[in-house]
C-alpha cells in the first residue's frame, strides 16, 4: 500500500513515520524547494511527546528539548512575581515531560527520520483525482503520482482542504501579532529552566528554554491586521510597544536579533468536521488551524499522525472506511482545542478588559494548581489518554 503525503512540515513528516510504522510505502510531495518552519520554536506538551515517542523519535526530541522545570507569571511593569510553581506535579500525573523545541531543529530531525529519498521538494500538487482503485496527485509539471490514499498535510493555506470541502475556507484574524525568535538564555532575562511570562495591558512577553542554552521568546501585541512593518524598524517597533516594561523584558529586547525575528499575524479557522473525501484526508493545520494560545497546534498534528496509522492498521473494511473512522476520532477533539485556544486568546489579549483584569487577579492568588489543571485538560483526550 502506498500513501501520498502533501506537505513536508511537522504534520506531514510525522504522518509518514506513522504510516511507515504499519508497513505502508510513503512519498511526501512538498511545494517549496527548502522547508522553512513558520516560527522559531514550538512547545511540545506531554501528549505530543508521547506521540513522538510512539513514532520512534522520542530520544531525538528529548535531546532537542529544553529543561522546563517550572513556570512563572510576572507583572509587566513592576516585574513582581504573580505566581511561580514547579511543573513536576503535571509531569508526575501525565507521565511525560513536555519539551519546548526549536522548530528548525525539530523539522530537520523529522525529515532525517523520514529520509530524503522519500521527500520530493519543489513538487506542487495542482489537482487530485480518485477512483475505486486509488488516488492521483496531479503535479504542476504535468506528471502524476499514484497511491492508495492521499493525506493533505499542507498547512493553514491547504489546497487539499479546498478539494475535500469543495471550496475555500475563511481564516479569522485573532486580533494580535506574535513576534518570535531565539536568544541566548541570559540570567538577566530569566531562569534557564523556567517558562517565564510577563503580562499587562492585554500584551504578553514569554521565554521558554530550548536546547543549547537558548530561550525561545514570543511577544504578543494587539494590533490591526495588515499593519505595515519593516525589518529595518522592527527593533524600534518592539521597544516602543514594550516601553516601561520590567528590566528582564528590556534585557530581552536588547538580546533580540531582528534579522532572525518572525512577525506573524495570528489567525485560526472555524472548526469543521468534514476531513475526508474518499481516499483523501486532512491532517494537521489543514484540518484544524488554531491560534497558539494553548500550545496544542503541533501536538494535535502528532496526535493525528498516530490516530491515522491506528485506524488504517486496525480496520479492514477498506481505506475509505478507515479514513472516516480517523475523521470521527480527530475532528471533535481538535475542534475543542481550537475553540479552547480561541477563548484563552481572548482573555490573554484583552478582548474583554474586565475578563483580562480578573485573570491577572487570579494569577496573583494562584499557587499553580489551577494552571496545571488547565494545561492537563488540554493534554488529555488524545490517542494516549
Amino acid at each position: 500500500m502506498k500513501a501520498i503525503v502533501v506537505g513536508a512540515g511537522m504534520g506531514g513528516t510525522s504522518a509518514a513515520l506513522g504510516l511507515r510504522k504499519i508497513g505502508w510505502d510513503v512519498e511526501i510531495l512538498e511545494r517549496v524547494r527548502e522547508v522553512r518552519p513558520v516560527g522559531a520554536a514550538i512547545s511540545i506538551w506531554s501528549n505530543g511527546v508521547k506521540c513522538l515517542n510512539y513514532l520512534g523519535v522520542g530520544e531525538q526530541v528529548a535531546k532537542l528539548g529544553g529543561d522546563m522545570a517550572s513556570m512563572a507569571y510576572y507583572d509587566a511593569f513592576t516585574g513582581a512575581t504573580m505566581t511561580q510553581f514547579s511543573l513536576a506535579p503535571l509531569v508526575e500525573h501525565v507521565g511525560q515531560r513536555p519539551y519546548p523545541v526549536a522548530r528548525g531543529d525539530l523539522q530537520r530531525m523529522l525529515m532525517d527520520a523520514v529520509g530524503a529519498d522519500s521527500i520530493r521538494l519543489g513538487t506542487e500538487v495542482v489537482d487530485v483525482t480518485q477512483d475505486d482503485d486509488g488516488v492521483a496527485a496531479h503535479l504542476a509539471d504535468g506528471t502524476e503520482v499514484h497511491g492508495d490514499l492521499l493525506i493533505g498535510a499542507d498547512g493553514a493555506h491547504s489546497k487539499i482542504r479546498q478539494y475535500v470541502l469543495g471550496g475555500p475556507t475563511t481564516r479569522r484574524y485573532s486580533g494580535y501579532v506574535n513576534y518570535n525568535g531565539l536568544v541566548p538564555a541570559l540570567p538577566e532575562i530569566g531562569p534557564a529552566d523556567q517558562w517565564s511570562q510577563w503580562v499587562g495591558n492585554g500584551m504578553r512577553v514569554s521565554v521558554m528554554p530550548v536546547a543549547d542554552e537558548r530561550f525561545y521568546f514570543f511577544l504578543d501585541v494587539v494590533l490591526p491586521v495588515g499593519l505595515p512593518s519593516e525589518r529595518a524598524t522592527l527593533r524600534e517597533e518592539l521597544t516602543g510597544y514594550f516601553a516601561g516594561w520590567a528590566p528582564p523584558v528590556q534585557a530581552l529586547m536588547a538580546a533580540i536579533d531582528v534579522e532572525r525575528t518572525n512577525r506573524v499575524e495570528i489567525h485560526d479557522i472555524e472548526p469543521f468536521f468534514t476531513w475526508t473525501k474518499g481516499r483523501v484526508a486532512l491532517l494537521g493545520d489543514a484540518g484544524h488551524s488554531t491560534t497558539p494560545d494553548i500550545g496544542q497546534g503541533g501536538c494535535a498534528a502528532f496526535e493525528d499522525a498516530v490516530e491515522l496509522s491506528w485506524q488504517l492498521a486496525t480496520n479492514t473494511l477498506g481505506v475509505e472506511d478507515a479514513l472516516r473512522r480517523y475523521e470521527a476520532r480527530r475532528a471533535p477533539r481538535t475542534a475543542e482545542l481550537v475553540l479552547r485556544a480561541r477563548g484563552r486568546c481572548d482573555v490573554t489579549h484583552g478582548k474583554d478588559p474586565d475578563a483580562t483584569a480578573a485573570w491577572y487577579s487570579e494569577l496573583r492568588a494562584s499557587d499553580g494548581t489551577d494552571i496545571i489543571r488547565g494545561i492537563e485538560k488540554n493534554i488529555v483526550g488524545g490517542p494516549f489518554g
